[in-house]
């Protein structure tokens, strides 16, 4: 049942993991662009990074981790700085039964409260699946980049997908 899955801060031991989880998405798939599987050390690093200024949210029952969502800059400039990209993985077992939208909706109130207005997610073309539960979570298309990616043996378009989570007209207020 999805009332027994607890979202909480990611911890480095995790690392391992969410490597197993990242895993089947670099060999076998092209959600994302990654040929090779990152070490524990560099996804260690690559949480120490994230949770210095972003949520890094991981999603478990029973003590098993099914899934990661994280935030991180849009662009590295100060301008930037109400607008984050997010990122989400599950595990293979866990698509389909609401782990996403719990780990989406925890990570969206972080950045809320962290005063991020605006959310973006890269998604590899075509991936039906990936861009109906953006769509559903009120994400909008906003950009379409075509051939952009090489992977497999073949180019892959790139869509941007946005959903303001703020509406203010000076974000410094």
């Amino acid at each position: 049942m999805i009332e027994m899955i607890e979202v909480r801060n990611v911890e480095l031991e995790d690392a391992k993991c969410l490597v197993d989880i990242y895993r089947p998405y670099v060999e076998g798939t092209a959600i994302t662009f990654d040929y090779t599987v990152p070490s524990i050390h560099e996804f260690e690093e690559k949480i120490s990074t994230i949770i210095q200024k972003y949520p890094f949210l991981v999603a478990e029952k029973e003590g098993k981790i099914l899934g990661y969502a994280y935030a991180g800059d849009f662009y590295p400039k100060e301008a930037y700085k109400w607008t984050a990209e997010i990122t989400i993985y599950l595990d293979s077992e866990s698509r389909g039964n609401g782990v996403g939208e719990k780990l989406y909706s925890a990570l969206e109130l972080e950045l809320l409260n962290r005063g991020i207005c605006h959310l973006t997610s890269c998604i590899a073309y075509p991936d039906e699946g990936s861009v109906s539960f953006h769509e559903k979570r009120g994400f909008r298309q906003v950009a379409h980049f075509e051939k952009v990616g090489y992977k497999f043996d073949r180019w892959w378009d790139v869509v941007w997908y946005q959903k303001d989570i703020k509406s203010v007209d000076n974000p410094n207020l």
